[in-house]
């Protein structure tokens, strides 16, 4: 059995939604279908699920949110007309619709919440009325029926784990069945939703639950690529292979293609992921697996994210002061702050951060909580770098891959602020300032993957 997960670029149209119902239909396996929200018909479009984030917040500002509802409504009755389906469908979503813009308001984050989810909803509805329409036996099934069952953290819910029990049990059957990624509900009934981009979570979580014997994620690209197209054109071949470990840290550093999140479902459950073009459905994809063959001295990929800042704190002989980096980490946790990554030396340490995690405001309390119970020589917040991530199992295996990709980064021109390997081995992380980080990405893909452009 195949859990397929279509996202919002291959549930845009028509034409799109046709290529769904002919890429599952063409393959008896493929049993589950979760699919997105709407997303972009062209670069000027606007995704359906931002015209339903900018309809709520109109609702709960007490504005005229009309023209906007009837321009979700319309996305959908123009999928409806082109594949000549029943105008039935068009008067259930909007009244679907309806009924949520004009809830209760009370619980702003329970309010978007639900608003937000009726794109991926509405979607799954209307695809599984394309698939009955070609005479197949599809069934639309609602999440709450099929035992989503979600914390209350409304806008970045967690499942609960007794709901792989319930889903099991409700997605064997003997139709195809169209699910709506997204979001599940409370234990009160009321929708919650994963983080944005939780389609991949959901898809991720129905393989785990059936045991499917692959996770098919069906993207608008042909393959991950091992560098992002944007900072480097050149790059024309994809990764055949590469292994859950490899994908997360790729992920994790700027990899836009998969959720990082998705991830972990489909790992601990043991099941293949295949990465695959909606576009290009013949196209054999990216398949992320548990283990692979490695040569060594080889890398899978190299990924960049913007928008850290450090944490820099100086204090001579640290390292005799008992629980000094306890201390450190528990400010930061006090103040509700995540951290990524801590080089560190004998007498300073630095702690890296998102930017977004770390405002001015929180800035001044912890730094002005340092001095006070850390008392050290030195503290300052520097802004403005980008993690550079050289990802592979192969690193594990070969002397000098530091070396070689410093030599490659130094005869760029780009100075290394920090560098960090982590525990595992396969992956090495270099700190540059930001304005660095096209140049940086482009040494190391050079340098690594010579014959690839």
């Amino acid at each position: 059995m195949k859990v397929c997960k279509f996202g919002g670029s291959s549930v845009a149209d028509a034409v799109q939604v046709t290529k769904i119902v002919d890429i599952v239909l063409a393959d008896p396996d493929r049993r589950i279908v979760v699919v997105s929200a709407p997303g972009k018909r062209n670069k000027l479009d606007t995704k359906v699920t931002d015209l339903l984030i900018s309809c709520a917040g109109l609702a709960l500002a007490g504005k005229a949110y009309e023209p906007t509802l009837n321009q979700i409504v319309e996305r959908y009755a123009a999928i409806q007309r082109d594949l000549s389906l029943p105008p039935e469908i068009v008067a259930t979503i909007e009244a679907d619709l309806r009924t949520r813009v004009s809830g209760d308001k009370s619980h702003p984050g329970m309010f978007l919440d639900a608003m937000k989810a009726a794109g991926e909803d509405n979607s799954a509805k209307i695809v599984a009325e394309a698939f009955r329409v070609r005479g197949a036996q599809a069934v639309y099934l609602n999440p709450g029926e099929a035992g989503m069952c979600m914390t209350d953290d409304f806008g970045n819910a967690q499942l609960l784990p007794e709901s792989y029990r319930k889903l099991s049990q409700s997605l064997l059957r003997d139709e195809i069945v169209i699910f709506p990624g997204f979001f599940g509900y409370t234990a009160s009934g009321k929708v919650a939703t994963f983080p944005r981009g939780g389609s991949d979570i959901t898809g991720s979580i129905l393989a785990a639950a059936v045991k499917a014997d692959v996770y098919e994620n069906f993207t608008d690209v042909d393959s991950v690529y091992p560098v992002d197209p944007r900072l480097v054109p050149s790059v024309k071949e994809g990764i055949a292979t590469m292994t859950y470990r490899e994908m997360r840290e790729l992920s994790y550093a700027g990899f836009g293609v998969f959720n990082d999140e998705a991830v972990f479902p489909a790992v601990r459950a043991g099941i293949p992921i295949n990465v695959r073009n909606t576009n290009h459905p013949d196209a054999p994809g990216t398949m992320i697996v548990q283990s692979r063959r490695v040569q060594p001295g080889t890398v899978v990929g190299v990924a960049s994210s913007d928008g850290f800042c450090s944490l820099f704190v100086d204090k001579y002989m640290m390292n005799r002061e008992v629980g000094f980096g306890r201390r450190l980490l528990q400010i930061l946790e006090e103040e509700h702050v995540a951290w990524e990554h801590m080089p560190s030396g004998i007498d300073n340490v630095s702690v890296l951060m998102r930017d977004s995690r770390f405002g001015k405001e929180i800035e001044a309390r912890v730094i002005a909580r340092i001095k006070r119970d850390l008392q050290p020589d030195n503290v300052m917040v520097e802004r403005g770098y980008s993690l550079i991530m050289l990802v592979g199992e192969g690193l594990i295996y070969t002397v000098g891959m530091c070396a070689k990709a410093a030599e490659a980064l130094g005869g760029a021109g780009v100075n290394i602020e920090m560098i960090n390997q982590g525990s595992s081995e396969i992956s090495i992380m270099f700190g540059v300032r930001s304005e660095y980080r096209a140049k940086a990405v482009n040494a190391l893909y050079k340098a690594f993957f010579p014959h690839g452009s």
